[in-house]
């Protein structure tokens, strides 16, 4: 962990401002879904479907609610296309890529925190 030392602590403004702004992006990317809908459809656009089958363990009902919740944010777009039956295609936005360093630092952090935690079981056992 990286100690603070000599560095000059934020003001309480500047802490109120950055939590504010914490919490105005938790509650957009709130709950175990929505990032890994991102990630899912950053990589490709895909049917309802498809999202089901890779997002193992999400049900039709909460995809469907956190389908329309990303797209309400401007994260996806739903493409309806008069097919028969009718085709409807999800994909990412351009804005839905301003999360790339958020995920990165995000999946950086997790790998720590994994490994912490294994260092921690060991040093128990």
């Amino acid at each position: 962990m990286k100690k603070i030392e000599n560095e000059i602590l934020p003001s309480n403004d500047e802490c109120a401002d950055s939590l504010k702004n914490v919490l105005d992006a938790l509650y957009v990317l709130n709950g175990k879904w929505k990032l890994a809908l991102i990630l899912c459809l950053v990589q490709s656009s895909k049917r309802f479907n498809e999202i089901q089958h890779e997002m193992t363990g999400i049900s039709s009902k909460v995809l469907a609610k956190e389908l329309k919740d990303l797209e309400l944010n401007d994260f996806i777009i739903r493409n309806v296309y008069p097919t028969t039956p009718v085709s409807i295609i999800y994909e990412a936005t351009a804005y839905s890529r301003t999360l790339k360093k958020v995920i990165g630092e995000l999946s950086a952090w997790g790998e720590q925190h994994r490994e912490n935690i294994k260092q921690s079981m060991r040093k128990q056992a």
